[in-house]
Parts: structure tokens; C-alpha cells; sequence
């Protein structure tokens, strides 16, 4: 396994969930959700993190299908080549939503109050199961992002 802080972002059409890793890749944390069309807290979280790896959650349907929300995904990705040269793998993110409510449930937290929360919740699902999946595998998951 790779050395190194991830940093994971879950884009919304409102908000970006945010999770970043620990510098050994073992945990990951959610942080504050940033406003999805502010650039610059986007690059601010990469600056003030310095990851080895970006990871940006792929909304692929449960059927596999890629709809609207993937394509929202990849220009997010497209606009984070933009802002930094940091390697950006795109990662599968199938019921993280699901996870990450179901945690903050079990933690007392109701639909409404965890609203704000659930986007870096998410993140850290996403961030925490590529973390994991490269452990088990000693390869990264997900496809590198290619920015055209």
C-alpha cells in the first residue's frame, strides 16, 4: 500500500462531501462539505491537505448504468485537473449515500439534522472503502482520471 493523505471529494449539485485520509491511507474522516460551485475552498482543502491521490466518487447506478450523475462526476474531476496536478482516480461510490446515512442514523442523527452532514459522510465511505480495497488488493481501485 502506498503511503500518503487521500483526499476524497463526493460532488453534489449543491454540495461537495469532503473526507481526507490520515498520512498512512489506513483512516478515513470526514471534513466540512464546501459549496459546489466554490473553486477556490476546493482548492484550498487540496493545498492545506497536500494528497498523494485524489479520489472523486462515481455515481454508477445499481444497475451499472453511467446516467447524468457520472457525467456531473467526470466534469468535477475535469475541473479539479484545472486546479492541481494531484493524480485524481475516479472510485465506484454504489450505496455510500445509503452507508453514510445508516451511520449517522445509528449515531442519533435524524434525515433532517444529518443533511449537512451526509455529503463528507459519504466522501468518507467512498475514501474509507478505496483505502481498504488497496489494502486487500495492493492495487488501487477505481480508473485514473484522464483530463482532456
Amino acid at each position: 500500500m502506498r503511503s500518503g493523505r487521500r483526499l476524497a471529494f463526493d460532488p453534489g449539485s449543491v454540495r461537495i462531501g469532503v473526507a481526507v485520509s490520515d498520512p498512512d491511507g489506513l483512516l478515513a474522516s470526514a471534513r466540512e462539505a464546501i459549496a459546489a460551485d466554490d473553486d477556490h475552498a476546493i482548492g484550498s482543502v487540496i493545498e492545506e491537505t497536500g494528497p498523494v491521490e485524489i479520489i472523486v466518487g462515481l455515481p454508477i447506478g445499481l444497475d451499472g448504468r453511467a446516467g447524468k450523475a457520472v457525467q456531473r462526476a467526470r466534469d468535477f474531476a475535469q475541473r479539479l485537473a484545472a486546479l492541481t496536478d494531484v493524480p485524481i482516480r475516479m472510485v465506484d461510490e454504489r450505496l455510500s449515500t445509503v452507508q453514510a446515512q445508516r451511520g449517522l442514523h445509528d449515531r442519533g442523527h435524524s434525515v433532517r439534522q444529518s443533511r449537512t452532514m451526509i455529503d463528507s459522510a459519504s466522501a468518507a465511505v467512498v475514501l474509507q472503502h478505496a483505502l481498504d480495497a488497496e489494502r486487500a488488493t495492493n492495487q488501487p481501485p477505481g480508473e485514473v482520471f484522464e483530463a482532456t
